[in-house]
């Protein structure tokens, strides 16, 4: 087993934490969402993202999934989480590291 810990609140700007979960129908769609989601944070599982972002690109990142799904047949969660947080990794797990995210 291996934790790895947040904090949102020690940053200097705002930040949030995001969870994005997501089941999509399409293949090209798919590769698509999966494209955008590496410019914000980092894969933890084949449909699973993870990302420390500022409260802004946060925002961007919701007025941009609309435009990269189909609403009746695919399905995205976005998990915002503030503060304080812990992940508990079992089985097979990349290595993650504390980073920053830079879009260019």
């Amino acid at each position: 087993m291996e934790n790895y810990f947040w904090n949102t609140e020690e940053a200097h700007e705002k930040k949030v934490y995001i969870l994005v979960i997501y089941d999509i129908v399409s293949n090209k769609r798919r590769a698509a969402f999966a494209k955008k989601m590496n410019g914000y944070g980092f894969r933890v599982q084949k449909s699973a993202f993870e990302a420390m972002i500022t409260v802004n690109l946060y925002k961007k990142l919701l007025e941009e999934i609309p435009k990269l799904i189909h609403p009746k047949e695919d399905s995205i969660r976005v998990y915002r989480i503030k503060g304080y947080g812990e992940v508990s990794l079992f089985g097979i797990n990349e290595s993650i590291e504390s980073e920053e995210v830079i879009i260019i």
